[in-house]
């Protein structure tokens, strides 16, 4: 099988590209490393195992070069994140939207009918009840929210309209190796960060709301099994079904490296979800999905490699 990886250098593809690698695949890797890193496949340029373009998924001439003999697309190229977002909407709905519909349309001129997308839980906006399945209300309310179910959507709609087996991967908390500290970082790094610095960790609110977290390497089982077990079109959840409070996710990271940082707690944020866990019965039930890695197995390995790679 022959795959294109849109954001392929990324936190999330770059632990596909091994998967895929593993069982024999042809990889094409576009990412135009604006958050993106070369070094996460370094390994495999070097060897020769995949084909890299640094392109943009807005830029119709990269996107069709790197179709070329393709059999299944995995997007994941995206501006990520609430905050940033906000900051930026302009830029966030043309990447996750626009370049989705350039995407779609070369797919559609190639004549390939398979797409694996990286939704987002974000997509749900406001939580109703603490544990969210399939048919949750959509009420996104903020830039991202909106342009990545408006990019499902889209997506969905090319799907009945051209024959194209679409998965919406809809993801929640993920954490693992290749997941940079940036200004919009997740909360895993930034809590790592903060202890191999010897800075306080602050939480907003009093620390009791609840995410559920689960694993890269898991995540990229998900995507392969979407692009090798899924029958038809379908939208799936996919987080660990288990949650954690933020208080205990800090006190875990302390336990596992020994380090201790004082917590300082701010002011609620706007609009944060008190709790969130994912119902992942239909994952289960329809791709034979389950999680293989533990919270507490997952991050002693993510902050054992946070520490070689960042810590002086």
């Amino acid at each position: 099988m022959r795959a294109l990886i849109t954001g392929g250098a990324g936190f999330i593809g770059s632990n596909i590209v091994p998967l895929l690698l593993e069982n024999h695949w042809q990889v094409t890797v576009l990412d135009n490393l604006s958050s993106g890193y070369e070094c996460n496949i370094d390994n495999y340029l070097r060897d020769g195992r995949i084909n890299f373009i640094n392109g943009d998924v807005c830029n119709p001439v990269n996107i069709d070069n790197a179709l070329n003999n393709v059999d299944v697309v995995f997007h994941l190229a995206a501006c990520v994140g609430r905050q940033k977002s906000i900051d930026n909407p302009v830029l966030d709905s043309t990447t996750n939207l626009i370049g989705t519909i350039y995407l779609l349309e070369s797919m559609r001129k190639h004549g390939i009918k398979r797409i694996v997308y990286s939704s987002s839980a974000a997509i749900f906006g406001e939580l109703l009840t603490p544990t969210i399945n399939e048919n949750h209300p959509q009420n996104a309310d903020s830039p991202y929210g909106v342009s990545k179910l408006a990019a499902e959507k889209m997506i969905l709609a090319y799907s009945g309209l051209y024959g194209i087996t679409a998965i919406c991967l809809r993801y929640f908390n993920i954490y693992g190796i290749n997941q940079r500290f940036d200004v919009y970082g997740n909360v895993i790094p930034i809590f790592a960060r903060r202890l191999y610095s010897h800075e306080p960790i602050t939480i907003y609110g009093d620390g009791k709301q609840t995410r559920d977290f689960v694993n890269v390497s898991d995540v990229a089982r998900a995507n392969y099994l979407a692009a090798t077990a899924a029958k038809t079109t379908a939208v799936y959840n996919l987080g660990s079904g288990n949650s954690i409070s933020i208080q205990r996710l800090a006190d875990m990271m302390q336990e596992i490296t020994g380090l201790k940082s004082d917590i300082h707690y701010g002011p609620e944020r706007l609009a944060d979800v008190k709790h969130c866990k994912a119902d992942i019965q239909k994952i289960k039930n329809e791709l034979g999905f389950y999680t293989t890695v533990s919270l507490d197995e997952g991050l002693r390995e993510y902050l054992n490699w946070f520490s070689i790679n960042f810590v002086d």
